[in-house]
């Protein structure tokens, strides 16, 4: 029976995200540092992953307990797919956004097509299991919206970025909504084994 699961990062807006789609289950999500893990694992994998899986077993190590991690970021077409696992370091944080306007200038709307991908993968005492999500969209010319982080306002859906989205509608629709779905129906099956 699971009860509590570590995810393997430390930032605020990921665990928020983990915490809302997970609450309905009754597992309490913590940060590696609430769990008292003060590592990070060098993320040399050469997709998303393999990052998260370099992530979630650095973290069970420690821990013992069971673990979810995740690698997520933005693959551009006109970029070659850039900025891809390199999105996190892709430009000093908070810079981000500029730095994909700026090498997206001239490209014109009908190629200015990019997705999000997320994977996340679970590990416990049985093993580890994977699943991912991706949300389909275009870049944007400027940035719009206050209630997203890292490329959230640059990335459009439809007609809003996802940093003019509420937090529900973002969920419903974002790469990482979309896996940690997936992630609540594995942790369903398991919570009823």
């Amino acid at each position: 029976m699971i009860d509590k699961l570590v995810m393997a990062t430390n930032n605020k807006n990921k665990l928020r995200e983990a915490r809302e789609i997970l609450s309905p289950l009754g597992i309490e999500v913590i940060s590696q540092q609430e769990a008292g893990v003060n590592i990070e694992p060098v993320e040399d994998g050469q997709t998303f992953g393999e990052n998260a899986l370099i992530k979630a077993k650095a973290i069970y190590n420690v821990v013992k307990v069971p673990v979810i991690a995740d690698d997520s970021g933005l693959c551009v077409d006109a970029l070659g797919g850039r900025p891809s696992v390199h999105s996190a370091r892709y430009a000093p944080k908070g810079q981000e956004c500029d730095k994909i306007l700026t090498e997206m200038r001239d490209v014109p709307d009908g190629k200015r097509t990019a997705y999000f991908e997320c994977c996340i993968v679970y590990i416990d005492s049985d093993g580890t299991e994977s699943m991912s999500g991706r949300c389909y969209g275009t870049i944007a010319h400027e940035q719009r919206g206050t209630d997203g982080f890292g490329y959230d306002p640059v990335f459009r859906y439809g007609n809003k970025t996802l940093a003019e989205m509420s937090p529900d509608e973002k969920n419903s629709i974002s790469h990482r909504g979309v896996a940690m779905r997936k992630l609540y129906e594995y942790l369903e099956k398991k919570k009823g084994e």
